[in-house]
C-alpha cells in the first residue's frame, strides 16, 4: 500500500511523521507524496489552539472527494487530535476509517491492514513511559538539521493546554538510545540536532537529569551544533546554564514561554512562577551567559485578563526584550481546566487588539537585538538557498538569528563566516568572508 502524510504542528508533530515513515516503511508499505496515487492518506495533527484545528478539519473536507474518486481509499487522523475528540472525530467526519494517538504508532501497519474489511479503527490509548525508542526516524529530515525527541508529555498541568490530556504525562527517552541515534545523525553527515520535548529540560531517566544528558551529548558529537526546546522557565538551573556556557557546539539560546505577564493571570494558568521569578530567572541566564537569545510564548486574552493584567505583559516585554516570541490568543480548548472552571470572557475584537499591541512591540524588540549583530562577524551553518532570492545562502548563528547572506561556493551544510551588514526586523543580512 502507498501512503500520503501531512504534518501540521510543532516541531514535535514533525518528529512524530519521520517516526510513522520509519514503522510503515519497515512494514513494506511505500510513501508517496501524490495525493491521487495513496491507498490511504494520513494527516499527523495538532489541537494546541483553535486555528490549526480549523485548518485541519478544512483540509480533511477537501480531501474528502479523493475517496469518490477512489472507493478503496482510506484516510485517517493520527496525533493530539486524534487524543482529543477520539470517537467523536467518527460522528463528526464519518468519511474518517482511522483514528491514532502519539503513543500509538507502532499499531499503525497491523490497524491499517484491519481497514481492507472496511472496519473503522481507533487506538488513543495512552502509555506511561516512552514508546519509540528503538525506532530511528526516516522521511523528512532536511540533511542538515535534525530534531530528535527525548521526552514526550506534560506534567504541569497548565489550565489553558491540553497537552497533557494529547500525549499524557511526562516520559523520558533512554539515554543510549539518544546517544546512539545522535552518533548515527552525525555519521549521516548532519550538522546539528535539536533536542525536543513538551517540557525539554524536565528530562529525566533514572539518576540522569537534563543537564547532564545535555553535556553527555555535547561530549558524543563535539562537531555537531546542539538546540533544544521548549525549555520550563522554573527548571532553568544553574547547573544547566554552566553546561550550555561550557560547550562551544551548544547553542546560546533559550525558549521560556512566559504566556503572561501578570501575576495574578500566571496563577489562574497554574504556571510555577510569578513574573517576579521570571524576571530573575532571566536575570540569572544574562548574568552566566552574557550573549544568549531568549525567546518566548504569549498569550493575550486569557480568561478574566483586564487591562491592567495586559499592561503588566507589556511591561515585562519592555524589560526582558526577547529576541522574538510566539504571538497568540487565547483559545478555549474542550476537556480543560479552563474550559470546565474558568470564564473565556474577553472579547474576540479586544483579544486582537491587544495581541496585535503585543506583535508590534515585539517586532520592535527583535529589530533592536538584531542590530546589535550590525559589524560583527559572526559563524553560521549554511542550511540552503534563499527562496526570496537564489544569489544568497540562509542559515543561523549560535543564538538562532536566521541570516542570509551572499552566496559563494561554499556548501550547504557547512560553517562559514559571515560579517553582518545590517538588518531587517526579522532577519540578518550578511556577506561571506574568503
Amino acid at each position: 500500500m502507498k501512503f500520503y502524510l501531512e504534518t501540521y504542528g510543532c516541531q514535535m508533530n514533525i518528529y512524530d511523521s519521520e517516526i510513522i515513515c520509519s514503522i510503515l516503511l519497515k512494514s513494506g508499505f511505500i510513501k508517496t507524496s501524490n495525493l491521487k496515487k495513496a491507498d490511504i492518506i494520513l494527516l499527523n495533527t495538532c489541537s494546541i489552539r483553535e486555528k490549526p484545528e480549523k485548518k485541519i478539519f478544512n483540509r480533511l473536507i477537501k480531501i474528502k472527494c479523493f475517496k469518490k474518486k477512489k472507493k478503496q481509499l482510506k484516510l485517517g487522523i493520527v496525533g493530539c487530535l486524534a487524543t482529543h475528540y477520539k470517537k467523536k472525530l467518527f460522528e463528526k467526519l464519518k468519511f474518517l476509517d482511522l483514528i491514532v494517538g502519539p503513543d500509538s504508532y507502532k499499531q499503525l501497519p497491523e490497524i491499517i491492514n484491519k481497514l481492507k474489511n472496511n472496519n473503522k479503527e481507533i487506538d488513543v490509548s495512552l502509555a506511561n513511559k516512552e514508546r519509540y525508542t528503538n525506532i530511528i526516524p526516516k522521511g523528512v529530515r532536511n540533511g542538515i538539521s535534525a530534531f530528535l525527541s527525548i521526552m514526550r508529555g506534560c506534567d504541569n498541568m497548565c489550565t489553558f493546554c491540553i497537552v497533557p490530556y494529547t500525549r499524557g504525562r511526562e516520559k523520558s527517552r533512554n539515554p543510549n538510545s539518544i546517544l546512539k541515534e545522535c552518533k548515527l545523525l552525525y555519521k549521516k553527515g548532519y550538522k546539528e540536532i535539536i533536542l525536543l520535548g513538551q517540557n525539554v529540560d524536565a528530562y529525566f531517566w533514572k539518576k540522569m537529569k537534563f543537564f547532564q544528558l545535555l553535556e553527555l551529548i555535547a561530549k558524543t558529537v563535539p562537531l555537531m551544533r546542539i538546540r533544544f526546546l521548549t525549555s520550563y522557565p522554573s527548571n532553568i538551573t544553574t547547573n544547566l546554564l554552566k553546561v550550555v556556557k561550557k560547550y562551544t557546539n551548544i547553542c546560546k539560546h533559550f525558549h521560556l514561554p512566559l504566556q503572561s505577564g501578570s501575576t495574578r493571570i500566571l496563577s489562574l494558568m497554574r504556571r510555577k512562577y510569578t513574573v517576579e521569578e521570571f524576571l530573575l530567572i532571566i536575570k540569572r541566564i544574562k548574568t552566566i551567559i552574557p550573549d544568549c537569545s531568549i525567546s518566548s510564548d504569549i498569550m493575550t486574552g486569557f480568561c478574566t485578563e483586564t487591562q491592567a493584567d495586559h499592561r503588566e505583559t507589556i511591561r515585562i516585554m519592555n524589560l526582558i526584550k526577547f529576541n522574538f516570541s510566539f504571538m497568540f490568543k487565547y483559545s478555549s480548548r474542550q476537556g480543560t481546566y479552563a474550559y470546565r472552571k474558568l470564564k473565556d470572557n474577553v472579547p474576540n475584537s479586544l483579544k486582537i487588539s491587544r495581541l496585535n499591541e503585543i506583535i508590534r512591540l515585539q517586532k520592535s524588540h527583535s529589530f533592536y537585538r538584531l542590530k546589535q549583530n550590525i559589524g560583527t562577524i559572526q559563524e553560521v551553518l549554511i542550511e540552503g538557498i534563499s527562496k526570496q532570492d537564489e544569489k544568497y545562502y540562509y542559515g543561523r548563528n549560535y543564538k538562532n538569528d536566521l541570516i542570509v547572506f551572499t552566496k559563494n561556493k561554499s556548501k550547504i551544510g557547512s560553517y562559514k563566516k559571515v560579517k553582518i551588514l545590517k538588518s531587517t526586523f526579522t532577519t540578518l543580512i550578511g556577506e561571506i568572508l574568503p
